[in-house]
């Protein structure tokens, strides 16, 4: 349940944008923040793609991009759409036609990039396949990509060029009569990530995609996009986000679901609440915590456990979540659930019960929210 109607200071007031739809997937209008990743696979892969796909889709990604730098990729994409979970965005860069061939193939959306996708005429095109094939059109502006004569007139990819260069492109979808479309305005950088879309909020209403893009390795790029995709969310910024990482996409799966959790604006599986640990531990905290995240991937519901290894915080945390483990002494700790002090458990024995708790608990959750929908 939901406290924020009694601290104020923990409210977070959306942008408020128009919805679209990303396949069976709501984007802007108030619906939940959608984590998308992007695959890295050889698209004309069919196998290897979906494979991917499906194992993001598992780690809760709302919509899943693919490359489509050529026509086999763009022939292997049919096949790919009808086997995932999850709406495919196609990833168009250079070339018009492989929107049009991906619009053909089934994709949910088409990812264009105004710097290198070509003159009015071609982007015309795109809009009447998006428009015959019932896609979306995301305008994906990079700072590294901006068109020739925008950096001519600002002299340097900076946030006023961005946005001009978003609003030129939803200009001219605007001026087909068509509606269906996200923007992101991406750098590397993020300051001017921040004040791109800082000024892209406040100048249209459409959905905005976020991402930083290029953020780097899976420490460094967390520690970037959890900064820069942290403090626009803050704001109330954003309907979608990725979180581009040199790692697997399923990390970036896991990084956007962190985000998003550490807000309040989303909550998937098990929410781990530990502490560093210290030489007052009365047991392996680290490792502890490091066993039951594996162990406890699978639980979708969400929930609150805290593990904390000395009886300083533990208490106080384990009052505020669903499970709760704290350290005491003699190889022994103390179980709580629902906040209250409930046994005691040997370390030993901990993680094993520990996992059963969640479970049980997870399993009455997801009763009473069954319940709850029965009803109504």
């Amino acid at each position: 349940m939901s406290l924020n109607h009694v601290r104020p200071w923990k409210n977070i007031y959306r942008r408020e944008s128009r919805q679209i739809m990303v396949g069976n997937v709501p984007v802007g209008g108030g619906a939940p923040i959608a984590v998308q990743t992007m695959t890295n696979t050889d698209t004309a892969d069919v196998a290897a793609t979906v494979a991917q796909v499906q194992a993001a889709a598992e780690a809760g990604a709302d919509i899943v991009r693919v490359s489509t730098p050529d026509e086999a990729a763009t022939r292997a994409l049919k096949d790919i759409v009808r086997e995932s979970p999850v709406p495919i965005v196609a990833d168009i860069h250079f070339h018009y036609k492989r929107a049009i061939e991906a619009a053909e193939a089934g994709a949910a959306c088409l990812r264009i990039n105004p710097g290198n996708i070509g003159d009015e005429k071609r982007v015309k095109e795109v809009i009447r396949a998006a428009k015959d094939h019932g896609c979306s059109i995301r305008i994906g502006v990079n700072a590294g990509s901006l068109e020739r004569h925008l950096l001519e007139q600002y002299g340097e990819p900076c946030p006023d060029a961005m946005v001009a260069s978003a609003l030129e492109h939803i200009r001219i979808l605007e001026d087909n009569d068509f509606r269906e479309y996200k923007v992101s305005v991406k750098a590397s950088d993020v300051f001017l990530t921040a004040a791109a879309y800082q000024a892209l909020a406040e100048a249209t209403d459409c959905p905005l995609h976020l991402g930083v893009t290029e953020a780097g390795g899976l420490v460094s790029g967390t520690i970037k996009s959890a900064i820069g995709l942290g403090n626009l969310l803050w704001m109330g910024i954003g309907d979608t986000i990725r979180v581009s990482l040199s790692a697997d996409p399923v990390e970036e799966v896991k990084v956007g679901y962190e985000i998003l959790k550490s807000l309040g604006l989303r909550h998937r599986g098990v929410n781990i609440i530990s502490c560093p640990s210290c030489a007052r531990q009365g047991f392996d905290v680290i490792k502890t915590v490091e066993v039951l995240e594996k162990r406890l991937e699978h639980i979708k519901t969400p929930m609150s456990l805290s593990i904390i290894g000395c009886v300083v915080n533990g208490p106080g945390e384990a009052l505020m979540t669903d499970v709760g483990f704290t350290g005491g002494g003699a190889g022994a700790g103390m179980v709580y659930l629902a906040g209250k002090q409930s046994h005691k458990m040997s370390n030993d024995q901990m993680i094993d019960h520990i996992v059963e708790q969640v479970e049980k608990k997870a399993a009455e959750l997801d009763a009473a929210a069954e319940a709850v929908e029965a009803a109504e």
